[in-house]
């Protein structure tokens, strides 16, 4: 069975600088890409080009964390580092890298998701995540509350889809999953609402870089075997 048809198959029936920002005009749809970006990579962009338009996102932001609580700080790169590489990546005139989090001193998503909201509340919030975070997100702090602030966008990953949508979270809120057909319209769905986007999957992951480039630096040291 392909990656694309597994991730089509649902748990169950749907129903029918340092990045400070100026908020935009009122009634603006912006998506929020959240990850340490440890490093960028083109698979972070594939999946914001999808969502600027598979949801009709006027904006899209990538907010780049001084540090994930659910990662470690060894081998983490400088955060003026990994903002750099971000923008280096992201390339589009709708898609702004920033560091807010560190202006707002949020550590956790549901926290930074407030945040944001009260400071642009003329804004439509939609969080964008891969399909291996929708399996894990019941492990981050006040989870539940993220699903009650913003809309959720997510995205399938290759080996992730069963597990995604057989996920606590996928369970919990069964009931505001919104066809994919419609995924254009979550942009005006009153939180909770989420959608499951299929698509085109992008294998590339920040954790299988950080590998390339450890074995390159030790082919490259002296006295390795070419």
């Amino acid at each position: 069975m392909s990656s694309l048809l597994r991730c089509k198959l649902p748990g169950r029936p749907l129903p029918s600088e340092s990045g400070r920002l100026a908020s935009p005009p009122r009634s603006r749809a912006v998506g929020l890409l959240g990850g340490s970006f440890n490093p960028a990579h083109a698979g972070h962009r594939h999946i914001s080009l999808m969502a600027l338009k598979r949801l009709k996102l006027d904006e899209l932001w990538w907010l780049v964390s001084p540090q994930n609580p659910l990662k470690p700080v060894a081998g983490m790169a400088p955060f003026a580092e990994r903002l750099a590489g971000a923008r280096a990546v992201a390339r589009h005139p709708r898609i702004r890298v920033t560091g807010i989090e560190a202006d707002l001193e949020t550590t956790y998503t549901a926290e930074t998701l407030r945040r944001l909201a009260r400071r642009f509340p003329h804004l439509r919030f939609i969080w964008l995540m891969g399909a291996d975070n929708l399996a894990q997100i019941h492990h981050w702090k006040d989870w539940t509350q993220i699903f009650s602030t913003v809309a959720v966008a997510v995205f399938a990953r290759p080996s992730y889809c069963l597990r995604a949508l057989a996920s606590l979270a996928a369970h919990r809120f069964s009931r505001n999953r919104v066809p994919e057909s419609a995924s254009g319209a979550l942009r005006r769905r009153r939180p909770p609402a989420w959608v499951f986007l299929v698509g085109p999957l992008n294998p590339l992951s920040a954790t299988a870089i950080r590998a390339r480039r450890r074995s390159s630096r030790s082919e490259r040291a002296p006295g390795s075997k070419r």
